[in-house]
């Protein structure tokens, strides 16, 4: 029995260790472009906290996990006391409560699961430019940054897209989002314009809308009022 206790606190150990240490590498590293960090940190550093955690929790077993206690010896009732184990109270709750943490995070990594339930869904930006300026001529001067969850990723400009909306320029540019969250928002950087940026009102798991949303500023005021309006469609 203590073989086994002993290994399933090691097992433990080795999953928190694991789980821990990757979560602070991505939480140090910060905002991940194509989740290349969170998967480096996963399967590349996590081990090490792993094997770590699993020596930790085979040391913490045998040094709080047994309690000893003095029972008679069974031959005469003169006989000295001989030391017994049982299980530390407080040990079993702190291991159960590893388990739990453990559990709620595996189910809402792998059960509930952080993507969308439509799959990979095409999030269609437009920016409308004010009357008088002018589009860039190169398609590399243009940015568009699209912000899901706390990763982020560059929106693509299809070929066509220098476009009009009467007198005033527009851009068009898609972006693919796949996690459930309640934070994205897209920026845009045009040269000799600032940066300017606007959240994407949908909810942490949307379906697609009927078409696009009105037209609206940048959340910050900036000299250039440029204006911008979104849909998203299902993949699938």
């Amino acid at each position: 029995m203590r073989i086994i206790l002993g290994f399933l606190s090691g097992l433990l150990g080795a999953l928190a260790g694991w789980a821990g240490l990757a979560a602070l590498v991505v939480m140090l590293a910060g905002p991940d472009r194509d989740g290349g960090i969170a998967m480096g940190a996963f399967f590349d550093i996590g081990p090490i906290g792993g094997v770590i955690g699993f020596v930790a929790g085979i040391w913490l077993f045998v040094r709080f996990g047994l309690v000893r206690t003095a029972q008679p010896a069974a031959e005469t009732a003169d006989a000295p006391p001989q030391p017994a184990s049982r299980l530390s109270f407080p040990f079993a709750v702190t291991i159960g409560l590893i388990v739990a943490i453990l559990s709620w995070w595996g189910w809402y990594e792998f059960i509930r699961s952080p993507y969308l339930s439509h799959g990979f869904m095409t999030l269609q930006v437009e920016f409308r430019l004010p009357a008088g300026v002018s589009l860039p001529d190169k398609e590399e001067d243009v940015q568009i940054q699209v912000e899901e969850a706390s990763g982020y990723t560059d929106a693509m400009l299809p070929r066509n897209w220098r476009a009009h909306d009467g007198d005033r320029k527009a851009i068009i540019a898609t972006a693919s989002l796949s996690y459930k969250t309640r934070h994205r928002a897209v920026s845009l950087t045009l040269p000799d314009i600032p940066t300017q940026r606007w959240p994407i009102d949908l909810p942490s798991d949307p379906d697609p809308t009927p078409g696009f949303s009105p037209w609206r500023t940048a959340s910050e005021p900036a000299p250039a009022k440029i204006e911008m309006h979104f849909r998203l469609t299902a993949d699938r």
